[in-house]
């Protein structure tokens, strides 16, 4: 009798999510965040859990924010409650060290505030910190700020000094460990460059090469600061680039349409549009979204295209801005929200200088010889604060220069828009957005449009947090999220939302939300297989199939698919395809694939159930030689107890008893509670005298799940073999009461019930197994045989006859029937030779 060992990978496993692989992939089914796996297998892997050199990889390498998952999961498992604790903590030390930097630039006014509170209140911060792998751009926003705090540190006490070049040393360190938790930490290095020459030392464009001969001269400590720098910042962009093997990463077509656009136009138009988007998106987030892939933003085709006006207004505007920066700057000036001129002390005891003292022959940095946190001190209390021109210029470059690694510029991207990726630019942007205001509060002299001003920006702040309330509430569960982003990306969303539904047993509803799915894109293979994989759980199988099979056209790699097919091609007893599907998917390599893991798990499946399918036919060999081809394969997470507990059964048939028992004790070590190991190594017990052994494994599976009456069966069978008959009834009757609906226990059951001569018991069982399968020989030959026993012969002549229907050279049967019609004869009864 052979144990039911279950597929490794069920059906319900394989369920293939969109948006949410990156939760499932980077916490749950990340095999770094485990204490069992090496921590220093972080340094290696990608965000995701996969050899950071691995074709497939998303070369996202962002090992702090991964370790930081770890100390999560050690601390609460996966109880995500510690997790977004974590990150609203980390929003809060941003928004603490960004105010603390807006204090150095802005003073401490009102303006401060404010911007301070538009950064915490921003609506578009709200995927990064309510999602928790938006943690990598909160967690590299810290370190952002503390390198430029650190810088700015050193530019105050810039000299020849331990602590000077300490802060410097705080600046390259924190610069690191940002670019460790997210890539683009790294472009702190060149703010900090922007600080330094259009800040501290307020250059225009016009006086930057007349003063690299000066530098030379007289300013050495500055051009070594810039150097180092520069230095530094290649250093870790080169390490990042051999770490992940000298090769960008690849994405598929959907993540980012128009970098795999054959149209140069087309990708032309495409990319300087999209800065224009995510502008819109910091200006006005009314309508946010949780991905913005496929189709969600349109690819621009034409120059006809409307949508180029926007990138037209969109590129003058900066340039003109920019301008207005860079250029000389005129004589008025602004401190603290106050107006001076020439540079004279106003009556807030700020003294602000022009320009003009910077056109001579050496230049000197704006804040004097006595500097504290980036701001002059002279006599009582006296601060000195940069112009509106030079924090308009350090604005921009904090809001353009940490989004040009999203730009695909240099490099494609696996996004269109990602809405975590504007954490650290809306530094930026909050920084322009209060400038500009306190510019115009400045600049205005009646005390009515001060008034109004000031109230339009608190309102600006006010509109930004309410939004941030409502689409926090879009955040609470999944299917709120992915309702939220129907209008948006229909595509991902009703996807997704259909696996939501599925999970709530919603299947009607699943179905309608995949189908939708399609509708907006048809050649989705993961909602292909979803869709498949639903209507198999429903018992559609005609139909499962028809969408596994459109899922393996649109990706031939889909090892999960092959899987199920083959799953289901077996159970209709189409041995030869189920075979052919399983080989093809063992076959599949793994390269250039996003999620390696998963698919080697699938390969490994379909290697299982293919040793299986050899099982059932016999050829132990063949399987043998397959289940050790899946051990080789399996990846690090796969579940091995059942592939070792079928390894066992295979040595078992073979009568090769000590590797038999090896495997069994291989699947017990790995799974201790599994099952069918307990049964199978209890039966080899049995087999091999060590009976008190036997019966505590059959009895240790019964305890690990008394409602399952496979256990009670097989103990029972042991029972009988030991004679106790008494006892086998017992179990017999208790396993067929347990599972009713399964043949081979009931029949099982029956049979052991007609050993123990407990003929009516027995007849009980086997007339509903016959009706469990009523196309099944076997069943109807031994309801016969029983019916024969008992007495009811008319009843026995009809089971005999219908079993030499289905199978009508069975010797046994048609014996059966023979003695039967004697018997029948002899009693005067009618026949059916008759």
């Amino acid at each position: 009798m052979t144990v039911t060992s279950h597929g490794p990978c069920p059906l319900s496993a394989m369920l293939l999510l969109l948006t949410s692989l990156s939760l499932l992939r980077a916490i749950k089914t990340n095999q770094d965040l485990l204490p069992e796996t090496p921590w220093t297998h972080i340094f290696y892997n990608d965000f995701w859990g996969t050899l950071l050199t691995h074709s497939g990889s998303h070369k996202s390498y962002r090992p702090l924010c991964t370790l930081s998952f770890r100390l999560n999961h050690a601390i609460g498992g996966l109880n995500p409650w510690s997790y977004h604790l974590v990150n609203v903590l980390l929003h809060a030390t941003v928004t603490g060290l960004f105010t603390s930097f807006s204090k150095i630039l802005l003073g401490d006014g009102y303006w401060t505030f404010m911007a301070g509170l538009m950064f915490a209140s921003h609506p578009i911060h709200t995927e990064a910190v309510a999602g928790i792998v938006g943690r990598a751009d909160v967690g590299a926003s810290l370190f952002f700020l503390l390198s430029l705090l650190c810088y700015i540190k050193h530019c105050s006490t810039r000299g020849y000094t331990v602590r000077t070049w300490g802060w410097f040393l705080g600046t390259g360190l924190c610069a690191g460990c940002s670019m460790l938790w997210k890539e683009q930490g790294v472009t702190v290095l060149a703010v900090s460059a922007v600080y330094d020459v259009f800040v501290f030392h307020r250059l225009k464009m016009n006086q930057i090469l007349p003063a690299i001969y000066k530098f030379q001269r007289k300013n050495l400590s500055l051009l070594l600061s810039i150097s180092l720098l520069t230095f530094w910042g290649t250093s870790l962009l080169g390490a990042r680039l051999y770490w992940m093997g000298n090769k960008p990463p690849s994405f598929s077509n959907s993540d980012n349409p128009a970098a795999d656009s054959d149209s140069f136009l087309v990708r032309t138009l495409t990319f300087f549009y999209l800065p224009t988007q995510n502008l819109w998106l910091l200006l006005c987030p009314d309508t946010l979204s949780f991905d913005w892939s496929m189709d969600a933003v349109p690819l621009l085709r034409t120059l006809c295209d409307w949508r180029n006006l926007y990138t037209v207004a969109f590129y003058t505007g900066l340039l003109l801005l920019a301008y207005s920066g860079l250029k000389s700057a005129g004589l008025d000036k602004v401190c603290n929200g106050k107006s001076v001129s020439n540079g004279k002390q106003n009556a807030n005891g700020h003294s602000c200088h022009s320009d003009v003292e910077y056109q001579d022959a050496e230049l000197k940095p704006s804040f004097a010889s006595k500097v504290e946190n980036g701001i002059k001190s002279s006599g009582a209390h006296s601060t000195q604060l940069p112009s509106t021109e030079n924090l308009v210029v350090l604005s921009l470059s904090l809001l353009i220069i940490p989004f040009i690694p999203a730009t695909n510029l240099f490099f494609y991207v696996g996004f269109v828009i990602a809405e975590r990726v504007l954490y650290i630019p809306s530094m930026g942007f909050c920084l322009l957005v209060t400038v500009g205001a306190r510019a115009l509060y400045v600049k205005v002299q009646k005390r009515f449009l001060k008034s109004l001003i000031f109230y339009a920006a608190a309102t600006l702040i006010v509109f930004y947090g309410l939004k941030t309330a409502v689409r926090n509430r879009d955040w609470q569960n999944e299917e709120m999220l992915y309702r939220s982003g129907i209008k948006v990306n229909p595509a991902k969303a009703w996807g997704n939302l259909g696996n939501v539904l599925k999970s709530q047993s919603k299947m009607s509803e699943a179905e309608s939300a995949y189908r939708n799915a399609l509708y907006y894109r048809s050649n989705m293979a993961d909602m292909l297989y979803n869709l498949g994989l639903l209507l198999q759980e429903n018992s559609r199988f005609a139909e499962a199939l028809h969408y596994y099979k459109l899922a393996i056209g649109s990706r031939p790699t889909l090892a999960s698919a092959y899987l199920n097919t083959g799953i289901i091609l077996m159970n209709q007893g189409k041995t030869e395809e189920a075979r052919r599907t399983f080989l093809k998917c063992s076959e599949i390599p793994d390269e250039n694939l996003k999620d390696p893991h998963a698919h080697r798990s699938s390969v490994t499946s379909c290697l299982y159930n293919l040793g299986k399918l050899y099982h059932e036919q016999g050829h132990y060999e063949d399987a043998l030689i397959v289940y050790k081809e899946a051990i080789q394969k399996m990846p690090r997470q796969f579940a091995p107890q059942s592939l070792y507990n079928m390894m066992g059964e295979a040595y078992m048939r073979l009568n090769k008893l000590p590797e038999a028992e090896h495997w069994y004790m291989e699947s017990l070590k790995s799974k201790t509670d599994h099952i069918p190991a307990h049964l199978t190594y209890g039966k080899l017990l049995a087999l091999t005298g060590r009976k008190s052994e036997a019966e505590k494994f059959f009895l240790k599976a019964i305890e690990l799940d008394p409602t399952k009456g496979n256990c009670y069966m097989h103990y029972g069978q042991f029972l009988l073999e030991e004679a106790r008959l008494v006892e086998a009834a017992e179990m017999a009757k208790k396993a067929a009461e347990l599972d009713s609906s399964e043949f081979d226990v009931v029949f099982n059951a029956a049979h052991m019930l007609r050993q123990a001569s407990l003929n009516e018991a027995a007849e009980k069982y086997y007339d509903l197994a016959a009706r469990l399968r009523p196309n099944y020989p076997a069943a109807l030959m031994n309801l016969g045989a029983i019916l024969h026993l008992n007495g009811r012969l008319q009843k026995a002549e009809a089971n005999y006859l219908r079993a030499l229907q289905l199978k009508p050279d069975d010797v046994i049967t048609q014996s059966n029937l023979r003695k039967l019609w004697n018997i029948m004869e002899k009693q005067g009864l009618k026949t059916s030779k008759t």
